[in-house]
């Protein structure tokens, strides 16, 4: 496993890190809490020492998950949690991925802080990151006073944003908040299939020496190489509520596939499966310290984690993916994603 440092921060974490929330939201995720477990311990083993929850997670389980797989290992592993989703106002389950109401007030985020700390079983939060904030919450004084208060407490040694839930265009101009005028870690959908955000703001990131990290890294599991045109998504599966219709279902699987094809060149003779090339691909730019792929067993974490040991792409590879993205692909603009 490789390390780095989140950008302008002392930040340092595997380079592929763990998304709690497969293990943490039983709706989406693992349903059995020992095999969740026993998942992160094993991510653990294979060099992972990044972990990215969030408190709305389970209400609260993905955080617990955490405190229970590594007692006696907080020193070695780096705790990522989000808030903002006032989950304690609005417990359980929404529908499909509907959004719980959010408050940013500073009493609510020094409470919501405080109890991530208490599921934690930690005195500090390592990255506490606004989850999926608009515009006017990253434009919020006091809601960063509070975050500077609680730097200064040692209970966050970091704070950043993560952007979402979904793609959306206005995620550009948020992101150009999080970089130019919070100058503040900064989590994306980012892939080689989806590059609208990431695009404008790799070069803003690099420029302010601000840490970038990617969810979504595949595709919504496209980019790993398990998907057949057969494929088919039941309700209990996040991928279910990727597009509303099941025409629109077939069209989105139907039309990813014909890009992935295009994307053989990663595989053959490299060393890499699809699903590795996929990671190396977005660790090309300096600025990303850190992919979040979706990890729902022993067989992805290992293929996952492994993405550290085969070759990084080549500038002629990365280049290639980068002109076929440019191109759609070289399919017809009716068939973009």
């Amino acid at each position: 496993m490789r390390y780095r440092t989140f950008g302008n921060t002392t930040l340092q974490a595997s380079e592929v890190g763990f998304g709690v929330w497969t293990v943490g939201t039983t709706m989406w995720g693992i349903k059995d809490e020992a095999v969740g477990i026993r998942l992160l311990q094993k991510a653990f083993d294979l060099g992972i020492t990044f972990y990215d929850t969030a408190d709305v997670y389970g209400d609260g389980l993905g955080e617990t998950l955490l405190a229970k797989a590594f007692l006696g290992k907080r020193d070695r592993v780096v705790y990522s949690t989000k808030f903002g989703y006032d989950f304690y106002s609005h417990p359980g389950v929404q529908p499909g991925q509907r959004e719980r109401p959010q408050d940013w007030h500073p009493a609510y985020v020094r409470k919501a802080c405080e109890e991530s700390l208490r599921r934690l079983g930690t005195d500090h939060i390592d990255l506490y990151q606004l989850h999926n904030p608009r515009m006017g919450t990253l434009q919020r004084d006091d809601l960063f006073a509070e975050l500077e208060h609680l730097k200064a407490e040692g209970k966050i040694r970091h704070y950043g944003a993560t952007l979402g839930p979904a793609i959306d265009p206005r995620q550009a101009e948020e992101g150009r908040c999080c970089l130019l005028e919070r100058r503040m870690v900064t989590q994306i959908i980012y892939n080689m299939l989806e590059q609208q955000i990431g695009q404008p703001l790799i070069p803003l990131a690099t420029q302010q020496g601000v840490g970038l990290m990617v969810r979504v890294p595949h595709s919504s599991g496209l980019l790993e190489g398990r998907y057949s045109r057969e494929t088919t998504f039941g309700e209990s599966d996040h991928r279910f509520f990727r597009v509303n219709t099941d025409e629109r279902k077939k069209a989105w699987l139907d039309v990813g596939l014909k890009k992935v094809e295009r994307l053989g060149f990663l595989t053959e003779g490299t060393g890499r499966t699809i699903a590795q090339a996929a990671i190396r691909w977005i660790l090309a730019a300096p600025c990303f310290a850190c992919v979040l792929p979706n990890i729902y067993d022993e067989e992805q974490l290992a293929e996952f984690a492994g993405a550290s040991d085969v070759p990084d792409l080549t500038p002629d590879e990365v280049r290639v993916v980068n002109d076929l993205y440019a191109r759609n692909f070289d399919l017809q603009p009716a068939g973009a994603m």
